[in-house]
């Protein structure tokens, strides 16, 4: 590798050379050796794929993870390539032993999986390995379900970001937990983890679900302004009902009047609410229609065609 440098013996700038191996930077002019023994920060590639064809260079360790301390650092045992041990008795010896972080690696692994299937971004991601990590170092994890203590913690970690998922939605991504237990773990983490500070938790309204919502259904622009108005004017009613079962009405009323219309089977598959919950929520906006529903989107179409919930 070539670069510039000024060298006391040419006592001018000249290119010296690199030598990463040796670790000594060398002048090209007169063989001088300017610094001996350097450090290369850059980064190392090496290939351990013996036993498959896979030749893609991998990053010597991984990436340092500040809630695991030195679990990263641990060595595991490989196997030979003829699939049998190099040593089993290393093998059961290693398995044998306890260690602190491998809970952590765990249900470290379990976050980052469910939270790409959601399309999480990595601060939820980390959000959500840090709730657990705080569970851990209180010893109140042993015994219970993983993946509803996992899937809380990424629901509460949403919450937490403003990027709020329903429990339906976190439900569908996790394997051996129910809605009810990953509802019951999420209490548990709040009250657990309010015992030594406050578990700030933002307010779920209505409009933290209709921008997914509305380009799940691929609503236009225009019909999601509508709908974004339509529930900022809702609230000024007193309306009992979910933020989501509200938003999924609001959704369902606009589209009565659309030119695209969409059936109350989509609408329940795209926001994860029950038909039945849309009509009850509906039925309760529906007295209000006139005055929540933008004037701008209104004058043009007819709000006759609503139609009257059944009792």
């Amino acid at each position: 590798m070539m670069s510039d440098t000024f060298c006391p013996d040419c006592k001018r700038n000249t290119e010296v050379v690199c030598d990463h191996a040796a670790g000594d930077t060398v002048c090209s002019e007169c063989g001088l050796v300017l610094e001996a023994r350097s450090i290369d920060e850059t980064s190392e590639w090496r290939t351990f794929a013996d036993d498959s064809g896979d030749h893609d260079p991998n990053r010597v360790g991984g990436p340092v993870n500040p809630l695991l301390g030195d679990a990263a650092l641990s060595t595991v045992i490989s196997r030979a390539p003829n699939g049998s041990n190099v040593d089993s008795s290393l093998t059961r010896l290693q398995n044998r032993g306890g260690d602190p972080d491998r809970a952590l690696l765990m249900a470290f692994k379990a976050i980052s999986s469910m939270a790409d299937r959601l399309s999480l971004v990595t601060t939820i991601k980390d959000r959500a390995s840090e709730i657990y990590k705080r569970l851990e170092d209180q010893k109140c994890t042993r015994g219970r379900n993983l993946e509803a203590l996992v899937g809380a913690c990424i629901y509460i970690a949403c919450r937490q970001e403003g990027k709020a998922r329903t429990v339906k939605e976190i439900c569908s991504i996790v394997v051996g937990a129910t809605k009810k237990e990953i509802g019951r773990a999420k209490e548990f983490i709040v009250k657990q983890l309010e015992k030594g500070d406050s578990m700030h938790l933002v307010t779920i309204r209505p409009g933290d679900y209709l921008r997914r919502f509305c380009s799940n259904l691929g609503m236009s622009n225009e019909e999601v302004k509508a709908v974004q108005e339509t529930v900022q004017k809702a609230g000024n009613f007193d309306i009992r009902r979910s933020p989501i079962s509200i938003a999924a009405a609001i959704i369902f009323m606009i589209t009565q009047i659309s030119e695209v219309k969409k059936p109350l089977r989509d609408i329940s598959l795209a926001t994860t609410v029950a038909e039945g919950t849309i009509k009850n929520a509906y039925k309760d906006l529906y007295p209000h229609a006139a005055k929540i529903i933008p004037e701008w989107y209104s004058k043009e179409r007819d709000l006759k065609n609503l139609s009257s919930p059944r009792s």
